[in-house]
């Protein structure tokens, strides 16, 4: 029997059976790294300082997931925390973050990682693959009572094994390309991240899923070990959360990527429930930055003293990041705007350019295409927006049978129906934005009426298919989405994204081919066919983007010369780019330069190296 075994017997036995039950690597595995992109971050950088910036209320809990966790502090302790890989926001290749080498299996649905071996958590303990594996049993427990994350680790990650302490091997359910699986797995906002098995050790777990049953009350306000540069320190509630730096000896300077990054030492954030109330303690010297995307802000509340005697410069810096669908989208399931020469009248009725140029200061950019831009060579670079022509329209119009012009200058047809349409939105603060296209339409003898269905109800009135028009933007994520858009299982359904109602067999083909094509070329040639096809369909007119970040900052924050990438969206945030720093001598000089009343030059930064090229 083994109990009379002897002890080496059973170490030689306990170890063969943990080598026939382990994950194994398969024998021709490629390992790729990318470890020789071009550095991103300036070596002018220094660190040290307080970084002082707002929110306008109180985080609600400081768990990351669970109830209430998409707060204010998200990008802290989600979105911006490493992952295992990156896009290099230049080259956009996949490069190191919390894994050094990764490598794919021959299924399409297999990812390996090489873990840091240097990587620790905040509190001093390393990271390994158990807390990879202890991150499977932490999101699908039901005690983080937060659905998303529990059906997305459960039908998008199948598991994660462990090959040995910093070797996993991560299974999804569908079969994509290799970029693709890099994109599910390291997306900022899905939660792919280890999480402290240490941490949780000793807690109360009666149904032995691996985490405390109590996990949302007890944790509500604690915080866990984290990768980051940055953890919590101090919490004033209601008042303040203060970030501070794990210090020189953080894991991450270990990799040239993060060299001369997350500079400042600490980060107080405070409460400041009123954005002009933010606004004047900003001016006053009590935050060291303001962001300022909206066109009013950075034109017409920049002209007191602390701007024109350079204690306060402004910078703009504009970026390619990913935007989604949208623009101005008809719903081809309503009557006349079935009709291709009625769509196309409309796409040329609609003064967008107008509208940037002259409602937002020319500040927002026109999207080439109204499925979106900024996904690399999924995006047709031919791709170019209709320019407004209200004689083209015209004849589009009479092509549709609207040969004669009412009495109000609107256009109707032999049936008396007047060329008018709704446009449904959702705030009141883009109805001077709105009102701009029903001015320009009447050019064309076409009737924009306005539909303002106040805020989440704007939405759910466009899901149920009740809009003629939908003056929309959608999110959108490195990979651009056309399924739930156009694929005829989702056309004339509510609750679908299918906003236009417009399917085709064809269509379908192609995005169906395009979500399961593996072959990295071929899917960037699907991805422009798909584009092109729907650009002919002339179902969303395309409408701007903000391809920019902006704000004003006090002068000793300092941001390098080439602070900016192609995918920096905000320079000043603390878990963004972290390419910035604090000159506390220049803080100094400029606070004794105040009080003398010395002053510097008026200082506007615009990095346009990133600005499209049409605008």
């Amino acid at each position: 029997m083994m109990k009379n075994l002897p002890i080496a017997a059973l170490a030689t036995l306990a170890a063969t059976s943990f080598q026939l039950n382990a994950t194994a690597l398969p024998a021709d595995i490629e390992w790729i790294s990318n470890n020789n992109e071009p550095l991103f971050a300036s070596e002018e950088a220094v660190r040290g300082g307080t970084y002082r910036t707002y929110i306008p209320s109180f985080p609600q809990t400081l768990r990351s997931v669970g109830p209430d966790a998409n707060s204010g502090l998200r990008q802290y302790l989600m979105d911006g925390t490493p992952k295992l890989a990156q896009r290099h926001p230049n080259t956009g290749k996949w490069i190191p973050q919390l894994a050094k080498a990764w490598a794919f299996g021959d299924d399409f649905k297999t990812v390996y990682f090489q873990l840091d071996e240097t990587a620790k958590w905040s509190d001093g303990e390393k990271i390994t693959a158990d807390d990879y594996v202890f991150m499977m049993k932490y999101y699908t427990s039901e005690d983080i009572i937060d659905p998303w994350y529990n059906d997305f680790f459960k039908t998008s990650i199948v598991g994660v094994e462990k090959i040995d302490d910093y070797t996993i091997k991560v299974n999804l359910a569908v079969a994509q390309s290799h970029d693709s699986l890099m994109v599910l797995i390291n997306m900022p906002s899905n939660g792919f991240q280890p999480r402290p098995e240490h941490y949780f050790d000793g807690e109360k777990d009666e149904n032995n899923d691996g985490m405390p049953d109590n996990f949302v009350r007890k944790f509500n306000f604690k915080t866990e070990p984290t990768a980051a540069p940055y953890f919590i320190d101090k919490v004033k509630k209601g008042k303040s959360v203060t970030f501070k730096h794990v210090g020189e000896d953080w894991w991450g300077y270990n990799n040239r990527y993060y060299k001369n990054r997350y500079n400042v030492n600490k980060v107080r954030i405070t409460v400041i429930r009123d954005q002009d109330i933010a606004m004047k303690h900003f001016e006053k010297g009590n935050l060291d930055y303001f962001e300022m995307v909206l066109p009013n802000l950075w034109h017409d509340k920049t002209g007191s003293d602390g701007y024109k005697k350079g204690y306060i410069q402004k910078y703009w810096g504009f970026n390619q990041s990913p935007q989604g669908a949208g623009g101005l989208w008809m719903n081809t399931a309503m009557p006349m705007l079935d009709n291709l020469e009625v769509r196309k009248g409309i796409m040329a009725a609609t003064d967008y350019d107008g509208m940037i140029e002259n409602i937002m200061r020319g500040d927002y950019s026109r999207k080439p295409h109204g499925l979106g831009f900024g996904h690399g060579e999924y995006d047709n670079p031919d791709n170019t927006p209709p320019k407004f022509d209200a004689a083209v329209a015209v004849k589009h119009f009479e092509n549709a049978g609207f040969d004669k012009v009412g009495s109000d200058g609107i256009r109707v047809n032999d049936k008396g129906e007047r060329l008018s349409f709704a446009i449904t939105y959702g705030y009141n603060f883009l109805t001077p934005r709105v009102a701009y296209l029903k001015e320009q339409a009447k050019l064309a003898g076409l009737d924009f009426t306005l539909n303002l269905v106040d805020g989440s109800s704007a939405f759910k009135y466009v899901l149920e298919k009740k809009h003629q028009l939908a003056f929309l933007n959608m999110g959108s994520g490195e990979i651009p989405a056309y399924w739930e858009y156009f694929h005829s299982d989702n056309t004339n359904k509510p609750q679908t994204n299918a906003h236009t109602n417009y399917s085709s067999p064809e269509l379908d083909k192609l995005i169906e081919t395009y979500d399961n094509e593996f072959d990295q070329q071929k899917r960037y040639e699907l991805s422009r066919q798909i584009q092109k096809y729907v650009g002919d369909a002339n179902v969303i007119v395309p409408g701007y983007m903000v391809p920019y970040t902006r704000y004003a900052h006090w002068r000793w924050v300092k941001i390098a010369d080439d602070g900016m990438t192609k995918n920096t969206e905000w320079i000043l945030h603390p878990m963004d780019i972290g390419n910035f720093w604090l000159d506390t001598s220049v803080k100094k000089e400029t606070e004794k330069a105040m009080k003398s009343g010395k002053a510097y030059p008026e200082t506007t930064v615009i990095d346009d190296r990133y600005k499209l090229s049409a605008n």
